[in-house]
């Protein structure tokens, strides 16, 4: 049974699309970070998209781990009351050991947007597995300029965060990179999540590239996370896709996490 914590936090790391879990970088609330914490860019070409407004969707991936289908996973954005949003992922655990443990992670982002870009309120994660649970919830004050977080969390994560303009939690980044991704640009966020604080820095490849994913082909840009260290992060995301088509984990040069699109609708 050795094996089991070893599967079972890779794939809690896949809840934290944006690699809280696997992120090199400092932890505690005190951290310090480059004063710039919105998305850094590239300047703007004469071809760069327009801007797309937020709309609901569903979207539906196939979970693999180490090259083995490991569960299912679903996305979803939604409106929620007075002008805000709510993005949420879902995992859940269907072959071998992940459905043995009976895995089932979920993790929520309430958000609105503030100056053209997507600000955090509120976070919650659940997670259940055999012998396992956790809750953890978290509020950011803009007003008070704090974040802080409760439930089964060590006591320095519970303590409160500094905010700074551009604070994302971990489902928002992804939103994030999907809105800004443009062949050839550069892109910076500061991931504030579950108490710890991060920065994440982001290449964009300079082409386009023909992806497979379930039977079907896009024309994808290749997004990759620069300082990770020797635990890679790449989303692969299509113009007119409103989520990244496929999201790999790679640690120590071996695939780890791998979650390809199956389907994806827009949602009332």
């Amino acid at each position: 049974m050795k094996t089991a914590p070893k599967l079972l936090m890779a794939t809690l790391a896949a809840a934290l699309l944006a690699t809280p879990a696997l992120a090199a970088g400092s932890d505690p609330a005190t951290a310090s970070a480059p004063a710039s914490t919105t998305a850094a860019t590239a300047p703007a070409a004469a071809d760069d998209p327009a801007p797309v407004a937020l709309q609901p969707f569903v979207a539906t991936y196939d979970a693999w781990n180490a090259g083995k289908h490991a569960g299912t996973a679903s996305m979803h954005l939604t409106r929620a009351a007075n002008g805000q949003w709510r993005v949420d992922l879902d995992i859940t655990g269907t072959r071998g050991l992940a459905r043995w443990v009976r895995l089932d992670i979920d993790q929520g982002t309430v958000f609105d947007e503030a100056g053209g870009d997507y600000r955090p309120l509120r976070q919650d994660t659940r997670r259940k597995a055999l012998f396992m649970g956790r809750k953890i919830e978290g509020v950011y004050d803009w007003n008070a300029g704090t974040a802080q977080w409760s439930g089964d969390l060590k006591a320095e994560r519970r303590q409160p965060v500094a905010l700074r303009e551009g604070d994302k939690s971990g489902l928002l980044i992804n939103l994030a990179i999907v809105r800004d991704a443009v062949p050839g640009r550069s892109l910076s966020y500061r991931f504030v999540d579950g108490g710890r604080v991060r920065e994440h820095e982001y290449a964009v490849a300079e082409a386009t590239e023909y992806v497979e994913v379930d039977g079907l082909s896009y024309e994808a840009m290749r997004v990759s996370r620069t300082n990770g260290g020797n635990d890679e992060t790449i989303f692969w995301v299509a113009r007119g896709v409103p989520t990244p088509i496929r999201i790999l984990q790679r640690e120590n040069g071996e695939d780890a996490i791998d979650l390809r699109l199956v389907a994806y609708e827009g949602a009332n």
